[in-house]
């Protein structure tokens, strides 16, 4: 998902940073979101947050479950609620492979961005995901460090 310069579409509507240190990800998925007018245009002027949302396959479907998105001021009539289930959209056989992993070896669906693409379709990364114990993320956290001291080193040093 390298971002061009050139490209005036692309735009980061909500990122979890959080997940990738209470998850180990194992692998990525983009998926298409199926939203109403006025979620589309509450999330090009920001307020969405995906922090506390999952995925998850219920009935041969995705849904990603507690987003919010800030509600359109200028949709009074015909807005939107700010935390429903949103339906995801991706093949049967990223479906299924998703079923497998939630069911079967215990992993859970974390979404990691929210973005515009470069045509300007709302899209998400959704990540298959382990959860880390607690001595797990202690040891990534000293190795950041590590490697953030190994770069001043080099860099001080030469």
């Amino acid at each position: 998902m390298a971002k061009k310069d050139d490209d005036k579409n692309y735009k980061v509507i909500a990122e979890n940073r959080r997940a990738r240190y209470d998850y180990a990800i194992d692998d990525d998925l983009e998926c298409g979101i199926v939203l109403m007018g006025s979620e589309v245009k509450s999330m090009r002027i920001g307020g969405t947050h995906i922090a506390e949302s999952y995925a998850a396959v219920e009935n041969g479907e995705l849904w990603l479950v507690n987003a919010h998105i800030a509600p359109y001021e200028q949709a009074k009539t015909w807005g939107h609620e700010e935390r429903r289930r949103r339906k995801l959209l991706a093949s049967r056989k990223e479906l299924a492979r998703m079923w497998k992993a939630t069911q079967r070896e215990g992993m859970t669906l974390v979404p990691l961005v929210l973005y515009f693409n470069h045509k300007g379709i709302a899209k998400i990364k959704i990540g298959i995901a382990k959860g880390k114990k607690l001595h797990d993320k202690r040891a990534d956290e000293a190795k950041s460090d590590w490697n953030r001291q190994k770069q001043r080193l080099l860099k001080q040093g030469g």
